[in-house]
């Protein structure tokens, strides 16, 4: 069964401070516990990931998942190819300027393969939308010397 979470937040940042990070893959494991192994696959004409393999590990649980990213004018998002532990994955950061500030809103849906206990997803799904907002926003507000 498909999981859907979504959540916001506002980064004392511009949409490109921020982008900008969540193109840097390879720092992924310096800000994000679940990230154990980032490698970038391949990259579009402009530099950015297109494809990456991760190794990730939420709720006890590793994946070694291969994820294709896209481009938008308001942001970025990323869909599973390959997976041992999900039959799908998408996600998706719409950024949305507003002055001094970006509103930053992250929505994913993932579907395991193998059915798991409601409390242990929930935990999981927690700990993902913490490290996808918050998490996030730490780590611009850090690059950006904050």
């Amino acid at each position: 069964m498909a999981i859907t979470e979504s959540r916001e937040t506002v980064i004392e940042a511009s949409p490109a401070e921020i982008l900008e990070v969540l193109f840097d893959l390879e720092s992924l494991t310096e800000w994000s516990s679940a990230h154990q192994e980032v490698e970038i696959l391949e990259r579009d004409d402009q530099g950015r990931p297109a494809r990456s393999r991760q190794v990730v590990r939420i709720v006890g649980i590793s994946d070694e998942q291969v994820l294709d990213y896209s481009v938008h004018d308001d942001g970025v998002s990323w869909t599973l190819v390959s997976s041992a532990q999900q039959r799908a994955q998408d996600a998706r950061y719409t950024l949305v300027p507003d002055g001094d500030t970006t509103r930053v809103t992250f929505e994913l849906t993932v579907d395991p393969t193998v059915p798991l206990p409601g409390f242990v997803v929930k935990r999981g799904a927690k700990g993902l939308m913490e490290t996808a907002t918050e998490g996030l926003r730490k780590r611009v507000l850090h690059v950006k010397g904050r």
